[in-house]
């Protein structure tokens, strides 16, 4: 039996106990994974460029390369990282980057929950939102890495401009979107109903960028809840009268020009 008294030991058993956590949820529903295979085929065809920003383990890059894309999949996590090489590490069109993304290039402290490393965040923002907020009970940032941070424009300069984006970061996605000045046919950001204000300001930047149209999916439904895509105003509203037992969801953006069947 080892010997679990050491701390580093004890951290990677965690570390690796936490990832385990993490494949049950998104690999371990086939039903959730053909369901996601339908969503995302409404936005990407065989070839496109995709962006998986906040890959975690995977299931989603795994989705996208599925459906025929190249996938740039960015993730700052080393124990999830460890598992993306392993999940997708050599597949012909997948990159992986051990990143995250930000409004500027550089360094930023990224702080990882062990034990649900799902919740890891660059956001003390969005952890002082958890903090006592109910459904999030129990949530504890246990360790700080310093992690390389790049932007999407110098994402786009390195790999071409994608046809969709996901961006799933824990309240870091309106930092992720100030860092992109041009507009792309379709993405997608996750939003917490403990902080509304960071999906509005999603929301507003896309509205700079260009003439975005906006649907949603709550949790890991994977079905998007309106029959047509709405305006930011719409959407906006929509998000706003969510009960906070809603807990979480992804908004879609797609140009108003862009094909979405």
């Amino acid at each position: 039996m080892p010997d679990t008294s050491r701390p580093g030991l004890r951290q990677s058993l965690l570390a690796a106990a936490g990832i385990a956590r993490s494949l049950r949820i998104y690999y371990g529903d086939r039903a959730r994974l053909r369901r996601m295979r339908a969503l995302y085929a409404r936005f990407i065809k065989p070839g496109d460029l995709v962006f998986d920003v906040g890959a975690h383990v995977g299931d989603r890059t795994g989705v996208f390369h599925s459906l025929g894309a190249r996938v740039v999949a960015v993730e700052p996590q080393p124990a999830a990282f460890r598992c993306l090489q392993w999940m997708h590490g050599g597949k012909r069109g997948v990159t992986l980057l051990r990143k995250a993304v930000a409004a500027a290039e550089g360094e930023l402290q990224f702080r990882i929950n062990t034990r649900n490393p799902t919740v890891s965040t660059a956001s003390e923002d969005f952890m002082a939102a958890a903090d006592g907020a109910p459904g999030w009970e129990g949530q504890r940032w246990d360790s700080v890495r310093r992690v390389e941070a790049v932007t999407l424009d110098k994402l786009i300069e390195v790999y071409g401009t994608p046809s969709f984006i996901k961006i799933d970061i824990e309240g870091f996605e309106d930092r992720a979107l100030e860092g992109l000045s041009v507009p792309v046919p379709a993405l997608s950001f996750e939003f917490t109903t403990i902080q509304r204000g960071v999906a509005r300001r999603c929301l507003n930047r896309l509205g700079q960028l260009g003439a975005y149209r906006f649907n949603a999916a709550l949790g890991e439904s994977q079905v998007l809840v309106l029959s047509e895509f709405c305006t930011g105003e719409a959407i906006a509203q929509w998000l706003d009268a969510l009960p906070a037992t809603a807990n979480s969801g992804d908004i879609y953006a797609v140009l108003h020009s862009a094909p979405c069947t």
